[in-house]
């Protein structure tokens, strides 16, 4: 059976050493020693995480690719813009942000790319 206690999130990019120091650097995640060439696997625990995975002519999705929950969105944001991230705006059906977040009674969430267009998220549960 498939379990999701040991997931990982593969995210196409264009430029692996840009797209690295962007997930290191900018946004604080930890290398693992676990990667092969052509990608790299950023890992809290050895088993769940992130990898970026080279792939020149690939392209994002144009959706949501992976979300951060995090205990206090606007902490994050302000880390994050310090740091050199822009946080989208949006005004779509279903969808708008006031001041780059979008709230409702569940969640509050703000989204922003990666050096390779990726679309991130950080959210947080309201209670």
């Amino acid at each position: 059976m498939i379990s999701a206690n040991r997931a990982t999130t593969v995210l196409p990019v264009r430029d692996l050493d840009r797209a690295r120091n962007f997930y290191e650097n900018t946004l604080g995640l930890h290398p693992d020693n676990a990667w092969h060439e052509g990608s790299f696997f950023f890992s809290e625990d050895g088993h769940n995480g992130i990898e970026l995975m080279l792939k020149p002519d690939g392209s994002p999705s144009g959706n949501t690719e992976l979300s951060f929950e995090v205990e206090d969105l606007s902490a994050e944001m302000t880390s994050l813009e310090r740091n050199g991230v822009r946080f989208e705006d949006y005004d779509l059906p279903g969808l708008k942000t006031v001041n780059h977040i979008a709230e409702d009674d569940h969640m509050r969430a703000a989204w922003f790319t990666d050096t390779e267009g990726n679309i991130l998220c950080l959210h947080q549960l309201v209670t």
